[in-house]
């Protein structure tokens, strides 16, 4: 991490929000990008909210597979017997 707000140097723009989070620029196209606005708006929620619930839980659900399979593979370690000799 480096900068004076601890925040990884990337090589694309990124913009600060005025709630002090890095903007993301994302390119998806105008009929889309409209009709989930609509959508989101039908729902009671923000593209942006939307966008940050559905990447926590991408994250979230990605970093429980990642322990599970180190958990399985530390079991599976453990009950390895040793080479007969």
């Amino acid at each position: 991490m480096g900068g004076v707000y601890g925040h990884k140097a990337v090589g694309y723009p990124v913009l600060m929000t005025t709630k002090g989070t890095p903007g993301r620029v994302v390119r998806i196209d105008d009929a889309t990008w409209a009709a989930y606005g609509e959508l989101c708006k039908a729902e009671g929620t923000s593209r942006a909210d939307d966008l940050r619930r559905h990447a926590h839980a991408r994250v979230a659900a990605w970093n429980k597979a990642k322990k599970q399979r180190n958990a399985d593979l530390i079991g599976r370690m453990s009950t390895d017997k040793p080479p007969a000799d």
